[in-house]
């Protein structure tokens, strides 16, 4: 069921944008997040109730593409994510297809039916979102957006939005990320791991240089 055919009490909802933040992730990480390095929504869910308080209801919602091909890879995903009381839009990927509108239209739904007082993006999108989210601030709407300050810089920099780092949510990773970059290095120094391995290079031709 949409879950903006739900209830019309007041709501905290939270919108996570599942493309964009594996996208910014896999930079984190340098390839492909595995199950152990992947946000536990578990906690998110706790999170989320506690940010929600006495006043609203939560409402938590994942946004996805399913590439063909993939279903026997995502099924389990989605079903974890629905026992644990995210409900779930699913679009094929087809194209260029994305999801971004979709989420907006979501998010217009809930405001138009005067039900929305706290909002929570969890993308790092400027292109599709910042605009939306700062007119929704205009009309009283309180926004935040979610991700990670590395890919989220046009809400870390906004003087309407505000922003929540994913890594600060209380046990949504097992284990800190690597994010020490050139800019966040400590007085002592430190080690930045290889990206790729070494075998790598001879995946490529030798006088082709790596990207």
């Amino acid at each position: 069921m949409n879950p903006a055919s739900a209830s019309s009490i007041p709501i905290t909802l939270l919108v996570w944008d599942a493309p964009n933040i594996d996208m910014s992730l896999g930079s984190i990480l340098g390839g492909r997040p595995s199950s152990a390095s992947r946000p536990r929504f578990d906690a998110l869910g706790r999170w989320l109730i506690t940010r929600a308080g006495p006043d609203t209801e939560p409402e938590a919602t994942v946004f996805t593409n399913v590439a063909p091909g993939s279903t026997d890879f995502v099924r389990p995903w989605v079903e974890a994510l629905r026992n644990t009381g995210f409900a779930v839009f699913a679009k094929p990927k087809i194209d260029e297809s994305d999801i971004d509108e979709d989420m907006l239209t979501h998010i217009r739904s809930r405001h138009e039916q005067g039900v929305l007082r706290q909002l929570l993006v969890a993308s790092g999108d400027s292109r599709a979102f910042r605009e939306p989210l700062e007119e929704l601030v205009t009309q009283g709407v309180e926004v935040t957006v979610l991700g990670f300050r590395e890919h989220a810089s046009f809400a870390v920099n906004s003087g309407v939005l505000g922003f929540e780092d994913l890594e600060d949510i209380p046990e949504l990773f097992l284990q800190p990320l690597p994010r020490i970059t050139l800019e966040t290095l400590p007085p002592e120094g430190a080690w930045l791991p290889p990206l790729r391995p070494l075998s790598a290079l001879l995946r490529h031709s030798l006088t082709e240089p790596i990207p």
